[in-house]
């Protein structure tokens, strides 16, 4: 049985970056938090600076972009969920 990762929210301020890239591995991208205790991939603690999906575009691996771009899909699906209004019932 595999393990739930936990995380811790990032909030960002308007402007800034919303992607938290591990520094240790740059194999690891995510939007807005950070896996805690440490990266599920390198096992590096408080290795993560904050970047736009444009700047992990500029320098990133394949890999690293792919992951970034779905995290910021997650995060948008996510968005337009709780922004929908709830499905309506039909009543007998």
């Amino acid at each position: 049985m595999g393990l739930t990762q936990a995380f811790w929210s990032v909030p960002a301020k308007v402007g800034e970056p919303d992607l938290w890239v591990c520094m240790s591995c740059l194999n690891e991208a995510f939007f807005r938090k950070v896996p805690m205790p440490n990266c599920p991939t390198c096992h590096g603690v408080s290795t993560y600076e904050a970047f736009s999906l444009g700047a992990v575009q500029d320098w990133g691996t394949e890999e690293l972009i792919a992951k970034a771009v779905a995290a910021q899909r997650d995060e948008d699906a996510l968005r337009v969920a709780a922004t929908a209004p709830p499905p309506l019932e039909s009543v007998p």
